[in-house]
């Protein structure tokens, strides 16, 4: 890996603007369908590998837990509790070019280096979709993606939103409708918001309904929450910008966990936006009985 000199960090600054986008298109397409964007981070010295490097040796130091990493020859429809994991982290970090290795640095703004970074991508995205959007919000995150070459990101849905910015290296994004049943049937995304991160199916035979995007320096991709994606590297080490967005939904997410449970019971359920009475008794009914279990919990923790 090239350890070479880079610009010190605090001295270089950020773009005053680094997301290119037609603000129309983006109100428009926010949170509903995948759209390409430009921005101006590429380059930058909080991106390049010795700081990376650094910015591992912080985070397995005092929050261990916010670095994933795993290691191995992926394939697309593989899940992700099959990976493994041959080296240390700072090994395959050291090694990338030889490693095959995927890292996620989770929650990177509680880094000091990165919190400005963090602060102004919030600001700059929540001006593009307009200001309305903040009460809806309940978490805010940025992630940064660091991935050998020709690695592959399995298949998968997320919770939060995400702007994916590319800012080393190419690679191919492949984006699902979420709409389509073929795809992501109801019973794949109950299961994904009940109990399993890994419930979503990649069917090769259906990678033609894909639509592809090209990542380099430069570019990103806006992918709205539970959109299937997954993504190949070139034959290059890639760096990766996430800009998450977690909503406040619980109640459409309450439905998809009633439904989970109805349908162990042997019921089909209503899909969530079909049926409006049917939506209310399922989110009321599946809330009590989370607050009750809290409560519960709550108790046994205070002894009784």
């Amino acid at each position: 890996m090239d350890m070479s000199t880079v610009p010190p960090v605090l001295e270089a600054t950020l773009p005053d603007k680094w997301i290119d986008s037609d603000s129309s298109l983006f109100r428009e397409n926010f949170e509903r369908k995948s759209f390409e964007v430009a921005h101006h981070l590429a380059g930058h010295p909080l991106f390049q590998l010795p700081q990376l490097m650094g910015l591992a040796e912080r985070t397995l130091k005092t929050r261990p837990f916010d670095l994933y990493y795993d290691m191995g020859n992926v394939a697309p429809g593989q899940k992700w509790r099959d990976t493994n994991r041959a080296f240390s982290p700072l090994n395959a970090l050291t090694q990338l070019e030889e490693s095959d290795a995927w890292f996620i640095f989770r929650s990177a703004q509680r880094d000091p280096l990165y919190t400005e970074l963090y602060r102004q991508a919030m600001e700059e995205v929540k001006d593009l979709v307009g200001r309305h959007i903040e009460p809806q919000i309940s978490r805010e995150d940025i992630i940064i993606f660091v991935t050998s070459p020709k690695r592959v990101t399995a298949y998968h849905i997320d919770r939060e939103c995400n702007f994916i910015l590319q800012l080393q290296g190419e690679k191919d994004l492949y984006v699902f409708d979420r709409q389509d049943r073929q795809i992501l049937p109801e019973e794949e995304i109950e299961e994904f918001w009940a109990v399993d991160n890994n419930a979503p199916n990649y069917r090769p035979e259906l990678q033609d309904r894909a639509r592809l995007y090209k990542l380099a320096p430069g570019n990103g991709v806006h992918v709205p929450v539970n959109c299937p994606h997954w993504l190949k590297n070139a034959d290059n080490i890639s760096v990766t910008l996430s800009v998450n967005f977690q909503f406040i939904d619980s109640v459409r997410a309450d439905i998809y966990r009633a439904n989970h449970h109805l349908r162990k019971l042997g019921i089909n359920p209503t899909p969530p936006g079909q049926s409006p009475v049917k939506d209310r008794a399922k989110a009321m009914a599946f809330g009590t009985a989370k607050a009750v279990r809290e409560a519960a919990r709550s108790a046994l923790r205070r002894g009784g």
